[in-house]
């Protein structure tokens, strides 16, 4: 037989099941029943008589996302198999046109950027409120929103992440008030934001909230299948526009296997969101409380983030390192070692996603391999993180796209004009845009990520793409 080292690299993963605290939410499967992974499997098929075009839909893929809006209580929602930055490019296009201004918080996903500058907008950025004590942005402050907003009266749209990685979640309510006085469109990432409203001690979802635009990673907290996501739509003159884009942005090949998962998590959560989310959410405090005695390493709360404007996901885990020399990559690989997947880490913190198929034993694993963990073992090099603000834009990004490009050390790229987007992962947020003036400041953070082998889009061998 052929080598087939995806086949046996994920066969490896599975007899080697560690306890699932990253993406996505179905964990290994626990959130499926038997009759859906049959379906799941048997069920790749195409367009054929009875089972509708997602392109068009006329019978069951409509019935099922009729049933998606009125559970999110949208104007419509649509069926997202290309993941969510097929929706974020979808709100982009279809709320925009080519040379407007949109006010874009600086630490959104990626493919929010992508849009920006295939769209060619004119992006004014606002910097998310960082937390000094916990060492992770917060997001952006309302009056940070408001000041840009009274400073260029010419944006039409504000695009926000709701929550941010880390479960943070800005002010939204009063940021979409603000935006409704302008007449300026509000547009959100929530790609982390399926689960919420499911029950009363999460937050509120950004739809309900009055967001004209929605995008949600299904599979990110619910039971999907990965590139589940939905597209939601509060703005009803908008609903043409996005339906023009959105099937220009979706495959043409649709996988009948994802859209039934993501019928299927919008069953689970409107038929057991309520029940099992407490139940989680339990299980959670329970645990934290127990960690939070080891010493070792400090569960961050709502609380904790020092600043009353935000509220935090209570379904997420985040583990902060106190201790001075310690480190949150050390800490990520340690667990990976003793039987823990978990989501990512920064220097300062590992980050945990749950979703309601985690059971009380993936928590006594995660529990007692805290427990036995030393200092020696989470050590790390002791280096001061780079400060947080944004590079100087010397050419709009849409420019620099068709520029001449040549690589270029990282240590030589003082006060070059980056030629990438230059891209930590996890999280997915840049940290220099393609068009922006590398400073020290970037140089030091390329070689802290590298150093602590953080993966980094856009770098090789310690090289990046420059404009020539």
């Amino acid at each position: 037989m052929s080598k087939m080292p995806i086949v046996q690299a994920l066969k490896n993963y599975i007899e080697n099941e560690k306890a699932p605290f990253s993406m996505p939410g179905g964990k290994l499967g626990r959130g499926f029943n038997e009759e859906l992974k049959e379906i799941l499997i048997k069920g790749d098929i195409t367009e054929i008589e009875g089972l509708d075009n997602l392109h068009n839909p006329q019978g069951i893929i409509k019935e099922a996302q009729e049933l998606l809006s009125l559970y999110y209580k949208s104007w419509k929602s649509y069926f997202l198999v290309n993941g969510s930055s097929s929706g974020n490019l979808t709100m982009i296009f279809s709320a925009l046109r080519e040379g407007d201004k949109v006010l874009v918080e600086r630490q959104c996903h990626k493919s929010i950027f992508n849009g920006i500058i295939l769209r060619k907008l004119r992006p004014v950025y606002a910097e998310s409120f960082y937390s000094e004590e916990n060492n992770m942005s917060l997001g952006c402050e309302l009056n940070t929103i408001v000041k840009i907003l009274d400073e260029h009266k010419d944006i039409k749209a504000v695009i926000l992440t709701y929550p941010n990685y880390y479960g943070v979640c800005c002010n939204l309510k009063g940021i979409i008030e603000e935006c409704r006085k302008r007449r300026v469109k509000v547009l959100i990432d929530g790609a982390h934001a399926a689960h919420f409203g499911a029950s009363g001690r999460l937050p509120e979802n950004p739809v309900k909230l009055g967001a004209d635009m929605v995008v949600m990673s299904a599979h990110k907290t619910l039971p999907s299948l990965t590139q589940g996501a939905y597209l939601h739509i509060n703005d009803r003159d908008l609903i043409q526009e996005a339906e023009r884009y959105l099937y220009m942005f979706l495959t043409t090949s649709p996988s009948y296997p994802i859209m039934a998962s993501l019928d299927y998590a919008r069953g689970f959560i409107m038929e057991k969101g309520e029940r099992v989310y407490d139940m989680l959410l339990n299980l959670i405090e329970k645990y934290k409380k127990l960690i939070n005695e080891l010493g070792i390493v400090k569960c961050i709360d709502e609380k904790d983030l020092f600043n009353s404007e935000f509220s935090f996901d209570n379904s997420r885990l985040i583990l902060h390192l106190t201790d001075v020399g310690t480190s949150g990559y050390k800490l990520l690989e340690y667990l990976f070692n003793k039987g823990i997947q978990c989501e990512m880490a920064d220097d300062r913190n590992v980050v945990l996603i749950t979703s309601p198929f985690n059971d009380e034993k993936d928590f006594q694993n995660l529990y007692i391999a805290l427990k036995q963990c030393t200092r020696k073992d989470i050590t790390g090099k002791n280096i001061k993180v780079p400060g947080h603000t944004i590079p100087k834009l010397a050419i709009p990004p849409y420019e620099a796209l068709n520029s001449s490009l040549e690589w270029c050390s990282i240590e030589k790229a003082l006060n070059k004009i980056s030629g990438d987007n230059i891209v930590p992962y996890p999280p997915g947020i840049p940290l220099i845009m393609m068009g922006e003036v590398i400073d020290k400041e970037i140089i030091d953070k390329l070689n802290f990520y590298i150093d602590n082998e953080v993966t980094v889009l856009g770098v090789a061998s310690r090289k990046i793409r420059v404009i020539s």
